[in-house]
């Protein structure tokens, strides 16, 4: 009798070990799927990690706020960043866009404006890093548009150009995408690039902040723009049911382009006001501006499609 409970001990006991092994290694595999899944989000880049200039001091913590639609909201951005989503190396084609979500410069809707733009131009082959840049109308902001806006996102064009080898990009199809505050800061770019520095300290600071291309979706501040011979080629794309001044800015944008000899292409759908970005619930034409642009980067010689 006693040998007989021992036995039943036993069996129970070596049944207890097997199912504790059995969650070890169920908890272990768990474990490494989602460092896996972790490993391959894309990774914030500071484009200045020591401090930007102009920002000492500041330790805010940035704001994250989700919309009624969904969408990711961003605010109090102190630490300017790219993050980058690079194309599969069979897909790469060379091609780079820095892309800037829209949000009146006080906050960034950076899902619909930024991540899924990024995401499509990566599975077509195009290396996209969406740009978290400083805000000069967010709550109590001591920044500017025209200084230190202007300045995150000419950072990150010579921040890409910095590390084009490392991610398989030409230096000569780097351009940038904006959308309404992010187009103007897009279009700023194409108007206010700075002279190489060959003596500049800091060896990105070497590098030519000017974009080889624009892509203005229904951007903002409009009246501002000027354009020059020497400005980068742009597509532009708007809504016909914006505001009067994005849905009649932008025709008159194009025939800015066009005055000045600068390659432009527009495009206004009929039936889509301001925002529309990239979204799941999007329908109609202007579900298919990616698609055109692309035509478009191909049309100009700087992608194969």
């Amino acid at each position: 009798m006693p040998i007989c409970c021992y036995l039943a001990s036993s069996n129970s006991s070596k049944s207890i070990i097997m199912q504790y092994r059995i969650l070890s290694l169920f908890a272990a595999f768990v474990l490494l799927c989602g460092m896996v899944i972790q490993s391959t989000e894309p990774q914030e880049i500071l484009l200045w990690p020591k401090g930007a200039p102009g920002s000492e001091g500041k330790t805010v913590p940035q704001k994250t706020r989700i919309s009624d639609q969904g969408d990711i909201v961003i605010s109090s951005v102190h630490k300017p960043s790219i993050t980058p989503y690079l194309p599969i190396a069979d897909k790469a084609t060379g091609v780079a866009v820095i892309v800037a979500p829209g949000g009146g410069h006080s906050e960034l809707w950076i899902s619909h404006e930024g991540y899924s733009p990024a995401k499509w131009l990566q599975a077509h082959g195009i290396a996209a890093f969406v740009l978290k840049y400083r805000l000069a109308r967010d709550t109590n902001s001591t920044y500017t548009v025209d200084k230190e806006e202007v300045a995150d996102i000419q950072r990150a064009i010579r921040l890409v150009r910095s590390r084009a080898k490392e991610w398989g990009i030409d230096t000569a199809k780097i351009g940038v995408m904006g959308f309404s505050a992010g187009g103007e800061l897009a279009a700023l770019a194409g108007m206010r690039y700075t002279p190489v520095d060959a003596t500049a300290t800091d060896p990105i600071d070497r590098l030519s902040d000017k974009p080889d291309f624009q892509g203005l979706i229904y951007p903002g501040n409009i009246h501002r723009f000027t354009v020059s011979a020497a400005t980068p080629p742009a597509f532009i794309a708007g809504g016909y049911k914006d505001r009067k001044d994005i849905s009649e800015g932008v025709a008159e944008l194009y025939l800015k382009y066009k005055q000045a000899g600068v390659p432009a292409e527009l495009h206004i759908y009929g039936n889509v006001g301001h925002g529309f970005g990239i979204r799941a619930t999007n329908t109609g034409a202007n579900t298919h501006w990616p698609e055109e642009f692309a035509v478009w980067l191909s049309d100009m010689g700087f992608y194969k499609m």
